[in-house]
């Protein structure tokens, strides 16, 4: 449990994206609490700050292992690390088209006059 929460300390002290997501956290937690989110809506929603944080944590292990077996431009490494960033991405399209989904009615609703 340890290095399970030095892993994430880390991505938080060394990771724009990381910082990134957690104000989207934030922003999308405030968003929900206000359109009244309900318990399945929260399900998917803390589903996909878990998948799409997770991924950010996996893709920043592979590109520092990357760095340290090759420290040189490598277009294996280079491979390596564009693919980890690709998951990171598609989930992050894939979360921001349910968050449309989700939130684009609600908000709707309560924005009409």
């Amino acid at each position: 449990m340890r290095q399970a929460l030095n892993g994430i300390t880390l991505s938080w002290e060394s990771e724009l994206t990381m910082r990134v997501h957690i104000v989207a956290v934030v922003l999308v937690s405030l968003t929900g609490v206000w359109v009244g989110l309900s318990a399945t809506e929260w399900a998917i929603v803390f589903s996909l700050y878990g998948l799409i944080m997770g991924l950010e944590l996996v893709n920043s292990s592979i590109e520092a292992l990357c760095d340290f077996v090759q420290p040189h431009d490598h277009p294996a490494m280079k491979r390596t690390k564009d693919l980890a960033a690709g998951a990171v991405l598609m989930a992050s399209v894939f979360a921001v088209a349910a968050a449309i989904v989700l939130f684009y009615p609600k908000i709707s609703a309560l924005l009409a006059p």
